[in-house]
């Protein structure tokens, strides 16, 4: 099994908007968690006064395989020794308070990213950015800054990348793509409607498209072929747009890169060369 953790994250972000019969099993399971990973399907159902034929829906509207892959997150969770909890700040608190609590959730915040990254799908975006003719990132307010790292990044290796913001630019931009281009979507909520809308254009065009969200289903999701996902946690008070979310996605680009790097490692190693180079001489 490729994943062997994320279960409880999963479940927790994806709880409340569960149908009913759905809902009473994930939420036994985070009430229970050593226990549901001993039970059957018929069994949890039974406890969770269900069915085993809900439990198998659960499985699928949380995106898995399986019942089977649900109890193996699951477990990979409780062989933690501590669960880090996201933690806010108080009024005039004390900066080492602040340090602390700011570091510890950012943390948290990427183990849960990773946690819940699927390696198949992260394999297919690298395939789809290592042919395409070119790249274009999208994001909206505090997403953008991710999509101009990546811009930034993979210019440097020789990818005809762009990022925007304003989405009629981009509109413009994906007007002229086609098979063979790529668009990578990147929100929060995965409910931007103008990344949602650019998207679809995308889509109409037949470019391959990609979003990078957090867990579940949304309207990025509908017109992505590739999906990433970012920490699903729940935002505290000060844990805003501009905190947690920028941290998940600008680690997901960095696994992007870092993987497509390692595919095109020898052309990665001589592009990245030139450009020390060239940006050396503008020092000299």
């Amino acid at each position: 099994m490729a994943h062997t953790k994320g279960g409880l994250v999963i479940l927790k972000e994806m709880v409340n908007r569960l149908p009913p019969s759905e809902r009473k099993i994930a939420e036994y399971i985070l009430n229970n968690p050593e226990e549901s990973i001993l039970l059957t399907a018929l069994s949890l159902g039974e406890k969770s006064q269900t069915s085993s034929a809900a439990v198998i829906r659960l499985c699928k509207s949380l995106g898995l395989s399986g019942f089977q892959e649900l109890k193996i997150r699951v477990a990979g969770d409780l062989q933690e020794e501590s669960r880090n909890e996201y933690r806010d700040i108080e009024p005039n608190e004390p900066y080492r308070n602040i340090i602390n609590k700011v570091t510890s959730n950012t943390i948290q915040t990427l183990k849960e990213t990773i946690d819940i990254m699927s390696e198949q799908q992260l394999e297919e975006a690298v395939s789809a950015l290592s042919n395409a003719k070119s790249i274009i990132f999208i994001g909206v307010g505090a997403s953008y800054i991710a999509a101009s790292d990546a811009e930034q990044k993979f210019t440097r290796i020789n990818k005809h990348a762009f990022s925007f913001s304003d989405a009629h630019m981009a509109a413009t931009s994906i007007a002229n793509k086609g098979p063979g281009d790529v668009v990578v979507g990147i929100s929060f909520s995965g409910n931007t409607k103008e990344t949602s809308k650019l998207l679809e254009i995308a889509k109409q065009k037949e470019v391959t498209t990609i979003s990078i969200t957090k867990y579940g289903n949304s309207q990025l999701s509908q017109y992505s072929d590739i999906q990433l996902h970012t920490s699903a946690a729940k935002e505290a008070t000060f844990r805003s747009g501009a905190t947690s979310s920028r941290i998940a996605q600008l680690h997901v680009i960095d696994v992007l890169f870092m993987s497509l790097a390692s595919v095109e490692y020898d052309e990665t190693i001589q592009y990245l060369d030139e450009t020390r180079k060239a940006i050396s001489l503008l020092n000299d």
